[in-house]
């Protein structure tokens, strides 16, 4: 007689993954969302048009020229002013960037929805010896 048992840890092991998944995608969200979903997709947008993620970096991701900007929505003494201005006016690494009022509405959410995400603050992460990274806080 052949032994069936490998058909049914494979059929025990997909009725599990199949349950999991389904329990996992019916769960709600656990951002909070106070943000416009689709506004911040097309921040997402002009993120990318503007090239933002070759200087900026979020949540430890991007280029290192500028500052991370996971957080800079909510951080004390910034925020959407200090975003609108530094985006228009540059700085001395920093060009000035004229985008329409649509765009600069549509980058703050974006901004927000990241900065709703979660607190990140690359300067603190830790490498592993693997590469990977920690926040030891």
């Amino acid at each position: 007689m052949v032994l069936q048992w490998p058909k049914y840890v494979f059929l025990i092991l997909t009725v599990l993954f199949v349950t999991y998944s389904i329990h996992i995608y019916s769960l709600p969200e656990g951002i909070s969302k106070n943000y416009h979903p689709a506004l911040a997709a097309e921040g997402r947008l002009v993120w990318q048009k503007y090239n933002c993620q070759s200087c900026h970096q979020l949540f430890g991701l991007g280029g290192y020229l500028g500052p991370d900007l996971s957080n800079v929505y909510s951080a004390k003494g910034k925020g959407p002013v200090y975003i609108n201005a530094f985006t228009r006016s540059g700085s001395g690494q920093m060009p000035a960037f004229n985008p329409d009022p649509n765009e600069m509405n549509a980058l703050l959410e974006f901004l927000k929805s990241v900065d709703d995400c979660g607190v990140a603050s690359p300067a603190h992460f830790k490498v592993k010896p693997d590469g990977m990274i920690s926040n030891p806080g």
